[in-house]
């Protein structure tokens, strides 16, 4: 693991096939990384969360999927204390992770030219170029604020035409207002400066950042970020969830959400009290559940198929 963290040469991705990936992490590599997911991935090894699972995860609650994420044993996977851009709309979609450091000229140079060797523009767009639908771009650019922003509203309108997502952004934004202007783009960033990214090199006494690593381990707050991640942005909070936990986030999820619709609906027609609901429930209570699950099957906030699996493994 440190060595993909933090040797710098190493740590850079420029997003080419493999026969210019020299300074990439390979295929091999990321899948190393990433054991637990068994499912489909991108050409490069990133896991490939299926788009059915990430359209119903814009559903789940922060408190469910903590819960989920917490009994499995990853309790360090929200990350709070942010600014956003439309806070009343949910963003979700795969992580795809680029880590900037405070620039260094001899290093900054150094990675530069292999940079330019593939044919890169500036650093802050090496990431986006490599973006598709349904990503989200997260990048730790170390709360960096003056002649640090790399997004604006450029940038920024470049990431949602690829993606149709926002960013979760560890620095300062620019242009906020064009920003704003995004319809979609809905994102969490730490601060706003009007400065920007100065991509001049080891000669300009203003260069404040550089970038290290792309679909790299990164770092979000106090959450361990890797790629192929499925995002959930919402309530001013965002949650990390590891790809092999997101279909079983987003069933527990559905399955809460409708024993809580009739747990609320019992309540007031008074057939049970709060202390039968709020407990574990009896037979009776659980054959009433799945009765009512069937009979109402075409009116419920769950797919009508998630709720035909469910019933089909129960017991009564």
């Amino acid at each position: 693991m440190t060595r993909y963290l933090l040797f710098f040469l190493v740590a850079i991705s420029i997003g080419r096939p493999s026969n210019s990936q020299q300074v990439q992490i390979s295929k091999e590599e990321l899948i190393s990384l990433t054991p637990e997911w068994k499912g489909e991935r991108f050409p490069d090894g990133r896991p490939k969360v299926p788009d059915d699972i990430i359209r119903r995860m814009k559903a789940v609650s922060v408190e469910e999927a903590w819960a989920t994420m917490n009994n499995a044993g990853y309790r360090y996977q929200i990350a709070e204390g942010w600014e956003v851009i439309n806070p009343d709309s949910v963003l979700c979609g795969r992580a795809v992770t680029t880590t900037f450091m405070p620039g260094r000229p001899d290093v900054w140079k150094a990675i530069d030219s292999l940079g330019k060797k593939e044919g890169r523009r500036s650093q802050n767009v090496w990431t986006v170029e490599m973006l598709v639908k349904g990503d989200v771009y997260v990048a730790d650019q170390f709360g960096a604020k003056k002649n640090g922003p790399t997004i604006g509203d450029n940038v920024g309108n470049a990431i949602y035409a690829r993606t149709g997502n926002g960013i979760v952004y560890d620095g300062a934004l620019r242009d906020l207002e064009g920003l704003k202007e995004i319809g979609g783009f809905t994102s969490y960033y730490t601060s706003y400066d009007p400065s920007y990214h100065n991509p001049g090199g080891g000669q300009n006494r203003d260069l404040t950042t550089m970038i290290v690593g792309i679909n790299h381990p990164t770092r979000i707050r106090t959450v361990t970020v890797m790629p192929g991640d499925v995002v959930l942005g919402k309530m001013g909070v965002v949650v990390f969830i590891p790809p092999q936990l997101a279909e079983r986030v987003v069933k527990t999820s559905e399955i809460v959400r409708l024993r809580d619709q009739f747990g609320h609906l019992r309540l007031r027609e008074g057939k049970y009290t709060a202390g039968q609901i709020d407990a574990r429930w009896t037979d009776e209570i659980e054959k009433d559940f799945s009765k009512w699950l069937n009979d109402h099957i075409n009116e419920l906030p769950v797919g009508k198929e998630q709720i035909q699996e469910y019933l089909k493994d129960r017991t009564w």
